[in-house]
């Protein structure tokens, strides 16, 4: 509202304007006078003109803002009409059926080729219908072509339950030979988008592609037959034939009348000529039964006999389709092949007897002859020592009464033959204890210092008379062995090694080494080379040919060899050319072996592998100890089939064709496999492998892990007798 009317003429409003600005100036110079009613309606009608003012300016903005929403309002309804106008151009453009339902499953639009093919549904196809009320018009449609085993409703609650699913597609067949592919994919709202394709000319074109390669592998299957050696019969889930080649006719004696489509498997049966006969497995009854069942048919094998020579194997096996195939085949050479092999199989077998009661009875005169020979030489022994003890007193009294220096040089010289034919007497009774089966150890606690100091004293002088440094170290290990054997052995080491130093020393210890106690002889002595280390533990042998007879009889390293072995006291060898050797014996510390000791006075003989007859095959690089573990084994009863490496055992079993009970492998070969890689490689195409044992200085975890892994026993360095013996006899035990 405004004071001056804006519609008033210029000099209209001017006079109205002077008369309130006089009022004004009036009520300034007379207000305390004049009543302050007039003032005060002016001021409102200020205050008031303001405010409807800013009203009407407010008003006017949003008016204005109202034509522009109105504005884009009909822009955006006109572009929203022609994207709808677009879509359902581009709906109707596409060449499949489209359908486009909401999350509630109405249905919002379709194009005209939607269920086309069910011309009663056109009316029905509008905005809001139902999808179940969809699915329902279809399953009812005299167009739909449902299996013979299924209604409409069946088909109609199918169809709503796949489309819960999130990905959907399948065909339908529609009269005249039509095909539709369904499928639906879900939008990013929860609507459902449902496309049906016309996939008749597909599945057409499938079909033909069917059909043609049904053919070709019909030809392919019939080609197959006639080139296969065996007799194929197919038949259908009703045991009616619906294939076969020709060399069923011929194996079965059937002529091509008897074998035509759809013949029964009875009839076949029936007609077989009369000559043949079930033989094994089954007969005709059973073989009837099976094919006629209707259920599983397990795979069957048997023979039949047809005339008088052929044999035919028969073999019969159910097919998914509740069909079945037959193939014969004809065996008659194999097994005529077979018989002949059993036949010579019969008369090797008796010959094998024959020649093995041959070597029995060979082995038993070996043996009497063994026993009477080690009687014969104990015997002898004790008759020989007494005359030759007899002439050494005579020859001792008759230095007394010769003056003659000559004459004292020359008994000397008797006395000297006299003194080395008795040692030669004892090495070889020696000897045959040994390799005897009747010597006994006393296997006992053994202080080392029981065994070293006496031979201090009777060495040193034989030492000095040499000019040789000699030193024995004291030591107080207490070892489990027998006695006296024991010292024979060291005295014997001991000896060879003064005997064939010239200069320098010789010294004797004893290492702690594990469970058991190592012990060295070590000499200054010209050393031995390494192809002979294995020839000097040979009887009579000696490497110094020009040494006389008393200076050695080549026994003693002889009788080391054999002692050892009896008493399970590996024996090593260390040597070098030109700056000397060491003897080494391993000796078990009493009661720190984790194997059992035999306190007895009895044979360490195992008892279990006297009689096993068991073949062994040891892999040992080292001669030294290959030796001494092949005396000790065929001490054992065992017979023992040695080899360097991986591939001189590989040649030897197959030279020598045979299986050994046991084998026996170092784990360091030197080049080539190991002694794992050498089980494998013997083991290959065996059904069980061989026992066997590896024998190792390797302690690391990582080999016991391999061995435990493959079955192997695993058996350290220094090796323990007994151990070895349990493997043996656990492996004898389990002979047939």
């Amino acid at each position: 509202m405004s004071l001056v009317n804006p519609n008033d003429s210029l000099e209209r409003q001017n006079q109205k304007l002077l008369q309130i600005a006089q009022a004004l100036m009036n009520r300034v110079e007379y207000g305390a006078e004049q009543s302050g009613a007039a003032y005060a309606q002016f001021e409102r009608a200020a205050l008031l003109e303001k405010r409807v003012r800013e009203r009407t300016l407010e008003l006017e903005r949003t008016l204005n803002l109202l034509h522009e929403s109105n504005a884009q309002l009909s822009e955006a309804n006109a572009q929203a009409e022609a994207a709808r106008r677009n879509l359902a151009d581009a709906i109707e453009a596409v060449s499949e059926g489209f359908a486009l339902f909401d999350a509630d499953d109405i249905l919002v639009m379709c194009n005209s080729r939607f269920c086309q093919d069910f011309r009663e549904m056109k009316e029905d196809l509008t905005p809001g219908l139902h999808f179940n009320s969809y699915v329902e018009r279809v399953s009812h449609s005299p167009w739909l072509m449902l299996p013979p085993d299924e209604t409409p409703e069946s088909w109609a609650a199918r169809r709503v339950r796949r489309h819960k699913d999130r990905h959907v597609m399948f065909n339908v067949q529609m009269r005249l030979g039509r095909w539709l592919q369904v499928s639906e994919h879900r939008t990013s709202n929860g609507g459902t988008v449902v496309l049906q394709t016309d996939v008749t000319d597909l599945i057409r074109i499938e079909r033909a592609e069917r059909d043609r390669l049904r053919d070709k592998q019909a030809v392919m299957v019939r080609a197959t037959l006639d080139h296969l050696n065996q007799g194929v019969g197919i038949f259908d889930d009703q045991a009616q034939l619906v294939g076969w080649n020709g060399k069923l006719g011929t194996l079965l004696a059937l002529d091509a009348r008897r074998l035509q489509i759809g013949s029964s498997f009875s009839g076949l049966i029936e007609r077989l000529a009369q000559d043949v006969r079930f033989t094994q497995g089954i007969d005709r009854e059973g073989f009837l039964r099976w094919a006629n069942t209707r259920d599983y048919r397990a795979p069957i094998s048997f023979e039949v006999q047809r005339g008088e020579r052929a044999i035919l194997q028969v073999f019969g096996r159910g097919m998914p389709d509740g069909g079945f195939v037959v193939s014969v085949t004809d065996v008659t050479a194999e097994r005529e092949a077979a018989r002949r092999l059993f036949e010579m199989n019969e008369a090797l077998e008796q010959r094998v007897m024959e020649r093995t009661l041959e070597l029995e009875d060979a082995l038993s005169a070996a043996e009497r002859a063994n026993a009477s020979k080690s009687r014969f030489v104990a015997a002898a022994s004790h008759d020989l020592l007494q005359p030759i003890s007899a002439a050494k007193l005579y020859v001792s009294s008759l230095a007394d009464r010769c003056q003659s220096t000559a004459d004292h040089l020359v008994l000397e010289k008797a006395e000297s033959a006299l003194t080395s034919a008795a040692q030669i007497i004892d090495a070889l009774l020696d000897i045959s204890k040994l390799d005897g089966d009747g010597i006994h150890f006393d296997i006992r606690k053994v202080e080392m210092n029981e065994i070293l100091r006496p031979l201090r004293a009777e060495m040193s002088v034989l030492a000095e008379r040499k000019g040789l440094e000699l030193s024995i170290v004291d030591s107080h290990l207490i070892v489990e062995s027998d006695a006296t054997y024991l010292r024979r052995v060291v005295q014997n080491l001991l000896a060879n090694a003064i005997r064939y130093t010239d200069h320098g020393k010789v010294l004797v210890g004893v290492r702690r080494n594990g469970v058991s106690a190592r012990i060295e002889v070590w000499d200054t002595g010209p050393g031995i080379a390494e192809e002979d280390q294995n020839a000097i533990f040979e009887e009579f042998r000696r490497l110094d040919t020009t040494a006389s007879r008393n200076e050695g009889l080549g026994l003693g390293l002889a009788i080391v060899e054999r002692a050892c072995a009896r008493l399970g006291h590996p024996l090593g060898l260390w040597s070098e050319v030109g700056r000397g050797s060491c003897f080494m014996v391993n000796v078990p510390i009493a009661g720190l072996s984790t194997g059992p000791r035999d306190t007895r006075r009895s044979n360490p003989r195992p008892v279990h592998l006297s009689h096993a007859g068991l073949i062994a095959l040891l892999v040992e690089n080292d001669p030294t100890l290959r030796r001494a573990l092949s005396i000790m084994l065929e001490s054992w009863g065992v017979n023992v089939i040695e080899a360097e490496d991986a591939p001189s055992a590989l040649d030897l079993l197959d030279d020598l064709q045979l299986s050994p009970d046991a084998l026996l492998l170092d784990y360091q070969l030197g080049n080539g496999p190991t002694g794992l890689g050498l089980f494998q490689q013997i083991n290959a195409g065996l059904e069980t492998p061989l026992p066997c044992a590896v024998i190792s200085a390797d302690k690391s975890p990582q080999l016991r892990q391999d061995c435990k892994a493959m079955g192997i026993e695993l058996l350290a360095k220094p090796l323990d007798r007994h151990k070895l013996a349990q493997f043996l006899e656990v492996v004898a035990r389990a002979m047939p």
